[in-house]
């Protein structure tokens, strides 16, 4: 009897010790389960904030909010082209920027007679260095720009390892990806300053978000545009310039692996157009933004994925991407 009434005691006195824990833990657990509703509700009313109620209360005149004219990089082709289109949809004069002359003539010609606003060209081939911005220096020291998008880029023909990288493909991608960017904005925003308005947007990538595998120099140059930008917001915003990272998800463009689901238009990739469409209507409300709804989904799902997790099935996909690309070559 007396073992009965010490086990009741310990029992007793086990359980008192343990409530302190138990009430320690379901704090906890409120806590925690706030704080993720609280930041579910965040980014829902971003959601909705950055891609449905612009619909509702009419669109921005980018023209009187930034300027006459916008200066896009890599325009022939893909965001670059359907971006211009939706800058010049809303009124906006276009200069485009890209190295082969016949598209860009192309594109120019198009664009005007489609929206009925003034386009000017440039050539001039970024993969070049210093000498590339000579000319562009020239053509737009007396334009009134109001927003400049740098949208040029060049990727691997497929993913590789690093060794394997040639040097020329290295300077390319610093060339084009990096310093492209970083002199644009040195030779555009001055101007803005002056006039105290204008817009800057780099597109950047969900690559910055996590590392990839395989694809490394390129999502390195992706994270510095992410970084460029954040950072150069805090700089000039106080000036009157707004500065945006879009950081888009896979997009159905020539810069996507041909051959493979990624390339092909589908309820989650979509094509240049309907990116575009979205992601100019996100200018002047967010500083960083993937620029489209079904986008900003996925890459807040991507970004609570732990990295060791995220890398070993990215690598594992380059991998087969890789393997299938040297066999066409050797076809």
């Amino acid at each position: 009897m007396a073992a009965v009434d010490r086990f009741s005691l310990l029992y007793r006195e086990i359980g008192r010790a343990c409530d302190f824990y138990i009430e320690a833990l379901v704090i906890a657990g409120a806590w925690y389960t706030a704080t993720k509703c609280i930041s579910f509700a965040v980014k829902t009313y971003s959601l909705l904030r950055l891609h449905f109620l612009p619909k509702l209360v009419g669109k921005i005149d980018l023209v009187k909010q930034y300027g006459r004219w916008a200066v896009v990089t890599g325009s022939t082709d893909g965001i670059g082209k359907a971006y211009a289109e939706e800058l010049a949809r809303r009124g906006v004069n276009i200069i485009l920027i890209s190295r082969n002359k016949e598209k860009l003539e192309a594109v120019s010609r198009s664009i005007a007679e489609t929206y009925k606003v003034e386009t000017d060209f440039i050539v001039a081939d970024f993969s070049k260095g210093r000498e590339a911005y000579l000319p562009i220096k020239e053509a737009l020291k007396d334009r009134e720009i109001g927003i400049l998008v740098n949208n040029v880029g060049v990727c691997y023909s497929y993913p590789d390892y690093f060794t394997n990288l040639s040097e020329d493909l290295l300077w390319e991608i610093m060339n084009v990806n990096i310093a492209s960017a970083s002199m644009m904005v040195h030779i555009v925003l001055p101007g803005m300053v002056e006039k105290k308005k204008g817009a800057i947007v780099n597109v950047s990538s969900t690559a910055c978000c996590q590392p990839i595998p395989m694809l490394t120099v390129y999502g390195a140059s992706k994270s510095y545009l992410d970084y460029f930008s954040r950072a150069l917001h805090y700089e000039y915003a106080p000036k009157g310039i707004f500065i945006q990272s879009l950081i888009p998800f896979i997009i159905s463009t020539k810069m996507v692996p041909q051959g493979t689901i990624l390339s092909k238009r589908s309820f989650l990739f979509p094509s240049a157009e309907e990116y575009a469409s979205q992601a100019v209507s996100t200018l002047g409300l967010s500083i960083r933004t993937p620029g489209y709804w079904k986008h900003a989904i996925q890459v807040t799902l991507l970004e609570h994925i732990p990295e060791w997790i995220w890398a070993w099935g990215i690598e594992y996909v380059c991998r087969i991407v890789r393997k299938k690309a040297l066999t066409s070559k050797l076809k």
